[in-house]
């Protein structure tokens, strides 16, 4: 059973991809609201993947989730970092995103438009 920590600007949105995971795969999700508290619950619940939403807004910013990423590494370096980007709403960001990618920084990325099931499948094979 995979661990995987969720956290998203949206609640609502982090229970949907919460309960998607559980129903179509086999993994231990916890859905943590405050950005800061997401490192911390990392390395206590020994995650295996986090799923961080990246916004233009403060403090889903590319950088400060990259700065997340980096207390993550320090903890728990088999920790496997996914970030999720709304390509349309969020073109900029999208191609930032998928250039951290690119440099090695994450793991992968997802964009918001992906279906629930293509998601679960893509966590799947972190």
């Amino acid at each position: 059973m995979q661990r995987v920590i969720v956290n998203m600007q949206n609640f609502v949105f982090s229970e949907a991809i919460e309960r998607s995971l559980r129903a179509g795969g086999d993994f231990a999700v916890s859905v943590v609201q405050d950005p800061r508290e997401v490192a911390r619950q990392c390395s206590l619940l020994a995650a295996d993947a986090l799923l961080m939403e990246v916004t233009g807004f403060t403090p889903w910013l590319l950088a400060e989730r990259l700065k997340i990423r980096g207390a993550v590494r320090k903890q728990s370096p088999a920790c496997k970092i996914v970030l999720l980007v709304d390509e349309n709403a969020e073109q900029q960001v999208a191609e930032q995103v998928k250039q951290a990618k690119r440099d090695g920084l994450i793991d992968q990325f997802i964009y918001a438009s992906t279906s629930a099931s293509f998601l679960v499948a893509l966590m799947d094979t972190l």
